[in-house]
């Protein structure tokens, strides 16, 4: 706060000054702006809930939803939560409808501005009901630690990411040490609040070995797709996501290393659309 200095001041200066004063005083009457609350919600509703390049509804609708909190120091913590259908459809249990996400860390500008590096903890957690091992399935329940690296240059916002699997990874056995990495950008057109996305990551399974023709569980993915923005916090999105996962080969002919219910692959390229409200 700048000091003012006690001097002679001459008369018109004071009438100044008792102008400003009276100005402030009108001001000082005026609300205050409402403070940012440090906690934030989203409900969205989407045609199919796609992870990794993955569907986890059997290309089905999903209804999805979460909050955050985010303190000033850089400090987080959240929870997300969706419908899901892929951990009964391929048998690991007889029964897990939702996935439930619990996840903390840092998030701070530690480069420099519009440069935040993000540090955290994330527990994928499925209700499940009769868990089956005669497939050598083990609980689908998976915790991952990540590092992240954020950028802005003008209207292009983006990351480079990268996940470690703690745990058995998504329901495969022997699968620690997996991991995914995640490159995804952002530019903003600056027309009518729309937004262009795309997205390139690399998901690997550790611990899996393959025969000649068997298709591995390790895949790529990618997305490229438009969201517009309403306004109050609503938004809708459409994309076209796909994956290079394959169907095998030779004594493993029609096994795909992901499917759901009726043959066709987990990984199958399609489009996805979905509305978001963000409180």
């Amino acid at each position: 706060m700048k000091t003012i200095h006690k001097t002679a001041i001459s008369a018109a200066a004071v009438a100044l000054l008792t102008g400003l004063a009276s100005s402030a005083a009108f001001a000082a009457d005026e609300p205050a702006a409402p403070e940012v609350s440090p906690v934030t919600a989203n409900v969205t509703v989407t045609n199919n809930y796609i992870y990794r390049g993955l569907t986890q509804s059997n290309y089905k609708p999903a209804i999805q939803g979460g909050f955050d909190y985010a303190h000033e120091s850089g400090l987080y913590i959240g929870n997300w939560n969706s419908s899901i259908s892929w951990v009964s459809d391929s048998a690991i249990a007889k029964s897990a409808p939702i996935e439930m996400d619990f996840y903390g860390g840092f998030k701070k500008d530690l480069i420099a501005e519009g440069f935040a590096s993000d540090f955290g903890i994330l527990q994928y957690y499925y209700p499940t009901n009769g868990i089956s091992t005669a497939s050598g399935y083990v609980n689908p329940n998976t915790t991952e630690l990540y590092v992240a690296q954020n950028a802005t240059f003008g209207p292009v916002t983006g990351f480079l990411k990268f996940s470690y699997s703690l745990s058995n990874t998504f329901g495969t056995n022997n699968s620690t040490g997996s991991n995914y990495t995640d490159l995804t950008a952002n530019y903003d057109t600056g027309f009518y609040g729309i937004t262009v996305n795309a997205h390139a990551g690399f998901q690997k399974i550790a611990g899996q070995y393959y025969s000649a023709g068997q298709a591995s569980l390790s895949y790529a993915d990618w997305k490229l797709g438009l969201t517009k923005d309403f306004g109050g916090g609503l938004s809708a999105s459409a994309a076209y996501v796909g994956t290079n996962v394959k169907q095998g080969s030779g004594s493993y002919a029609g096994v795909y290393a992901y499917s759901v219910p009726g043959g066709r692959t987990q990984g199958g390229n399609t489009g996805l659309i979905s509305l978001t409200k963000t409180f």
